[in-house]
């Protein structure tokens, strides 16, 4: 068969224990929330999804085209204006999904006899952002600004170092300071994902680039995610001007890709101007981030520090990760689980995330399910 193959790989993932289904929640489901990227508590406030709803019934289900003919609305221009100014830009360009804005940044921004420097530990749409662009890529040690000079140092022409701001596995967050200087004496631009900065990290959550002190930095483009800490659906990136136009010019997942929806357009501007209103729930969503690790440690679990709202316990194997998952789950906590090759080390682990709108009393119950659920 065309297709035989395939069921040799799924023995072997089964084998492995590292079969994946989808599981469907409802939309009143009761489990306490420790596994989504809602930072903020956004996705539900009645301000965001007005502000999907009123986008909807203005401008349609859907953008009805790519970006370039159809897709750009007047809703997008104001939502790229305003992410700008509040992460401290000069322009932004939106994109169907915090992937598509990462596969654009990298392979736009990394040509023929360039190299790129991508940190061990980046997410998968860096990597692939890497394989698909047509520099060269070199895989250095993680969080590691020497390991990224030795490598700029050996090589002659464009470069660029890519990075995470805060790494999606277990929430510790990247030496963004370092990494720029080390940049700068080569002359080399830098790209970071700020997926979970955004939100969480800098003043009122103006992201990791802010808390750097590099927001607006010339040789700086950053991406940003709208689905996590704005509640919405999305990806947009950040960066001089000069670098938004070449991306509209040049970056095939915005040429090519049917433009984000009015709805999530919609939703994010209104969960952004909240943020501004509101800029103590990055404050919160750190402090229940750091709650909820010093509980855990204090019970005995191998948990990493974080550096933002991501918290990441250790489990002793794959499939005893996903027994503790799941004995979550039954007991009312939803938590994520990561097993290879979601981890680049092959570490399995539970990742728990901080929202701001988490009760001191949801933290206790979560810390004692967690215990009494461990395998």
């Amino acid at each position: 068969m065309a297709f035989g193959w395939i069921e040799e790989q799924a023995r072997s993932r089964r084998r492995a224990g590292l079969v994946r289904s989808l599981r469907p929640r409802a939309a009143d489901s009761p489990l306490l929330d420790l596994a989504s990227n809602d930072y903020l508590g956004l996705a539900r406030h009645p301000e965001v999804t007005e502000g999907a709803a009123e986008a909807a019934r203005r401008w349609g289900g859907g953008s009805t085209g790519s970006r370039l003919v159809t897709g750009t609305t007047e809703l997008h221009g104001e939502l790229e204006r305003e992410l700008a100014d509040f992460c401290g830009f000069e322009a932004a360009l939106v994109f169907s999904s915090g992937y598509a804005a990462n596969l654009a940044a990298v392979t736009a921004l990394a040509p023929h006899g360039s190299l790129i420097v991508s940190d061990a530990g980046n997410h998968a749409s860096l990597i692939d952002g890497c394989r698909l662009a047509r520099g060269t890529t070199q895989v250095v040690e993680h969080a590691d600004p020497e390991a990224v000079r030795k490598a700029l140092a050996i090589h002659t022409g464009p470069a660029v170092a890519v990075s995470d701001t805060v790494f999606s596995v277990d929430g510790d967050a990247a030496p963004l300071a370092e990494l720029a200087s080390v940049c700068q004496e080569f002359e080399a631009g830098v790209i970071v994902d700020d997926a979970h900065g955004l939100g969480v990290l800098g003043a009122g959550g103006r992201g990791a680039p802010n808390a750097a002190r590099l927001a607006g930095a010339p040789d700086l483009v950053v991406t940003v995610t709208l689905s996590k800490s704005l509640g919405s659906q999305g990806g947009a990136v950040l960066g001089p001007a000069y670098v938004i136009d070449h991306l509209v010019n040049a970056a095939r997942t915005f040429i090519f890709d049917t433009g984000l929806a009015p709805a999530a357009a919609g939703a994010a501007l209104a969960a952004l101007r909240l943020l501004r209103r509101e800029p103590e729930r990055a404050a919160r969503a750190r402090a229940v981030a750091g709650a909820l690790h010093a509980r855990l440690t204090a019970e005995g679990h191998e948990a990493v520090r974080p550096d933002a709202a991501v918290v990441s316990v250790r489990a002793a194997s794959p499939e005893l990760a996903v027994q503790w998952a799941a004995g979550c789950r039954a007991a009312g906590v939803a938590v994520g689980c990561f097993r290879p090759p979601s981890v680049p080390d092959g570490i399995s682990r539970l990742r728990l995330t901080a929202r701001a709108d988490l009760t001191d009393g949801q933290i206790e119950h979560a810390v004692g399910v967690i215990g009494e659920t461990r395998p």
